[in-house]
């Protein structure tokens, strides 16, 4: 039963295990050498800069909230029940704008999916169980699975994801609290720029994940599409349209896939003159 956990969890995830002095550099059957953990507070200090640095914009977000005319109470409760800010500030964005509420509610819900998929890949790294799992689960957002996933190990894996979490939620919701309540104070919110803060920090984390070209493609033509669609479409649906970027590229390397090589080409006119001849 260990040997299949072992083999269930990806490489770069198992737990480290440290060289000693004599040991040879690679394992056996030319594996290749552990990945030693990283020390704890290297993950607690990169975990809370990250949890400190997006937690403050909570407060863009409060200010934004209620300019947008939310009270205090539902701009609490969204963060506290929600707990992704681009979903959060889309919603709000989508409501100030004028947009249909049924409209931008969906597009949150969609910008809030990418979030299953990191739930998929950070249950196999983080192997919680029992209770734990649904609680882990509402921490699971953009900046705690760019800690964990840059962990070389589960116990430090585990380590940074409860330090972002802990340290972003905590002072995600603190700031909220106090951006609705002095957005009052700050007069002409729109005037601040303060919605712009949490899409900011977004493309921040996600730019350093577009590795492939079908990712960088895929995000191109998403925010082409937004661009376009921006100025002439109600409010909310833009966003909903972007989405479609992802199985538009998709579609199309499928089709570039199935496409035959040159040399397959030659191979099969020769093959099919060579029939004609006998």
């Amino acid at each position: 039963m260990a040997e299949q956990t072992d083999r269930a969890v990806p490489a770069e995830i198992r737990p480290a295990q440290v060289r000693g002095p004599g040991s040879p550099a690679t394992g056996a059957h030319d594996e290749p050498p552990p990945v030693p953990e990283r020390p704890d507070a290297a993950v607690v200090r990169d975990a809370l800069g990250v949890g400190i640095a997006v937690g403050l914009s909570g407060f863009a977000f409060g200010v934004t909230s209620a300019g947008a005319g939310l009270s205090v109470w539902q701009t609490c409760a969204l963060s506290l029940l929600v707990f992704t800010g681009a979903s959060q500030f889309a919603l709000v964005g989508a409501l100030a704008a004028g947009g249909n509420p049924f409209t931008a509610a969906a597009g949150a819900f969609f910008l809030g999916v990418r979030n299953a998929f990191y739930g998929l890949r950070l249950s196999a790294v983080l192997g919680y169980r029992g209770a734990v799992r649904p609680l882990a689960a509402h921490w699971i957002i953009d900046e705690t699975a760019a800690v964990t996933l840059a962990q070389t190990g589960r116990r430090s894996a585990r380590l940074g994801f409860t330090v972002t979490g802990l340290s972003l939620y905590f002072l995600w919701n603190l700031t909220t609290l106090g951006g609705a309540l002095g957005a009052r104070a700050l007069g002409d919110t729109a005037a601040w720029g303060l919605d712009a803060a949490g899409p900011a920090v977004f493309v921040a984390l996600l730019a350093p994940m577009l590795r492939s070209a079908v990712e960088r493609c895929t995000a191109g033509l998403a925010v082409l599409l937004l661009l376009v669609t921006l100025p002439v479409l109600p409010a909310g649906v833009p966003v909903l349209l972007s989405a479609l970027a992802a199985p538009a590229v998709l579609a199309v390397q499928g089709r570039w896939r199935r496409k035959p090589a040159p040399q397959e080409r030659a191979g099969a006119d020769h093959d099919t003159v060579e029939e004609d001849r006998t």
